[in-house]
């Protein structure tokens, strides 16, 4: 995704999913706003967009952090949100008997007597393979992958979700279902 397209998806991400009011947009419980209405409000507040970048950055969104519905009417992050009107349904599902979670190297400690927790978010984010759990990791400093024993966290009643892009998320992670992994 060439700059301009990854500018507007920073500010997708911010919009989308922690400021609507930013730009004078509202998100329904579902995350979902108005494409149109996104694009007006923000060339309005002075982030000049039209519905081609939109379509552009989400076909082109290597995470898929953006749903358009199917009527091409509504946009939606797909996770991540800290907005306080969003609380998207999703379906409970099964997870694989395995899922990664990646984090800095300076939280393990905490993590490893807590849990993971979802911080502002409303889930942990969790991932079917290493090489995605490594790169979000990365962002926070020296990366540390965490084996999730997600099925068995299922089977004794934990639920996970599984966002538009494929994400995995649960609610709460607790010490014992989780390792970090041997480098």
């Amino acid at each position: 995704m060439d700059k301009q397209l990854t500018d507007i998806s920073r500010f997708l991400s911010f919009v989308l999913r922690h400021e609507p009011q930013a730009i004078g947009i509202t998100l329904d419980s579902e995350g979902w706003t108005g494409l149109d209405a996104l694009v007006a409000a923000a060339t309005a507040s002075g982030q000049p967009l039209d519905r081609s970048q939109v379509e552009a950055v989400v076909r082109d969104n290597d995470k898929k952090r953006f749903t358009i519905s199917d009527d091409g009417q509504r946009i939606r992050a797909a996770q991540g949100h800290t907005a306080g009107t969003v609380a998207i349904q999703y379906v409970p599902q099964t997870p694989p008997d395995v899922l990664y979670h990646g984090t800095a190297s300076r939280f393990l400690e905490s993590i490893l007597a807590e849990g993971l927790r979802p911080g502002k978010r409303h889930h942990v984010h969790l991932s079917t393979d290493i090489g995605t759990a490594t790169s979000v990791g990365q962002r926070y400093g020296s990366p540390v992958i965490l084996k999730i024993d997600a099925l068995q966290m299922h089977r004794l009643g934990a639920a996970f979700f599984q966002a538009d892009n494929g994400v995995w998320l649960a609610e709460w992670v607790a010490p014992e279902f989780l390792a970090p992994l041997a480098e």
